[in-house]
């Protein structure tokens, strides 16, 4: 499922191509059609992202709200917009670009209101400027849970994914193991100063690099990462190979439905007591 820099990534796009321009708007799949002919020929007036929700505004009519799930994605192009093909939910074009939407969770047409209603049962975003983690930090303090399923529960925080997650983590030298309670404020800050960093570098490059400069594979002088989700890592997807670190084999187990990685000597368990 792409994380939350994607969906900036994305929004900033559809802002940059379509922002006050007056759009053809359809749903060849045919699913969204009636709304789609409520917002044909109407401005594009901003788009913007909340952790992993993309929010379209059309002026004078309400906003899209589009969750990609696990298989949706989005494609630009230039215009004029091709005949489509396959299973295209939501199509957005003018006679010089366009932009092709297929297989999201959510693509439907809400107010003004629904949409707060939505980011008010989300948490902060580290990407989005005016958030605060204090909200995230009064349930994680409480919570009993461990930190590794808070920092994924998207009414905790908004926008980290699994990639996110691991590599905060190691960074931070916190075990994922521990209960959201015994976290410190002063890690809990360091985690929000860290996360908000590298989500603004996946905006910025478009994938997730998380290596410190003397980890990369020119310092180290080793091959560089083989993935599908490109960018540098310290754990995620490394199960068994040695962690860049210290050496130990890196660790997995599902952990509340996900797949889970940490180092066990980076990331020792804290001793009793120590909040």
């Amino acid at each position: 499922m792409p994380e939350g820099h994607t969906l900036h990534r994305l929004a900033a796009e559809y802002q940059r191509v379509f922002g006050g321009e007056s759009v053809r708007v359809s749903s060849p799949q045919g699913p969204f059609a009636p709304a789609a002919l409520r917002l044909d020929g109407r401005v594009l007036g901003s788009a913007e992202a909340h952790g992993k929700n993309l929010f379209l505004g059309f002026e004078g009519v309400g906003w899209v709200h589009i969750h990609l799930g696990l298989y949706g994605k989005v494609r630009f192009g230039d215009g004029p917009a091709p005949a489509p093909v396959g299973q295209i939910r939501l199509r957005i074009a003018t006679d010089e670009h366009h932009a092709d939407l297929r297989g999201p969770t959510t693509c439907a047409l809400i107010s003004g209101f629904e949409k707060k209603d939505v980011q008010h049962r989300l948490g902060p975003d580290p990407l989005r400027p005016d958030d605060s983690s204090e909200p995230a930090w009064q349930r994680i303090s409480r919570s009993g849970t461990t930190v590794a399923a808070l920092l994924m529960d998207q009414k905790v925080l908004s926008g980290v994914g699994n990639i996110y997650r691991a590599e905060v983590l190691f960074r931070q030298g916190i075990d994922p193991h521990r209960p959201g309670r015994e976290l410190t404020r002063a890690e809990w800050d360091a985690v929000w100063a860290d996360l908000r960093g590298l989500m603004r570098d996946g905006v910025r490059d478009g994938w997730i690099d998380t290596v410190r400069p003397e980890h990369t594979p020119q310092a180290m002088g080793r091959a560089p990462r083989q993935d599908a989700h490109g960018g540098e890592v310290y754990v995620y997807r490394r199960a068994g190979r040695a962690c860049l670190v210290c050496g130990t084999p890196v660790r997995t187990e599902t952990h509340a439905a996900r797949n889970l990685f940490w180092c066990p000597r980076c990331q020792p368990p804290a001793p009793p007591g120590t909040r």
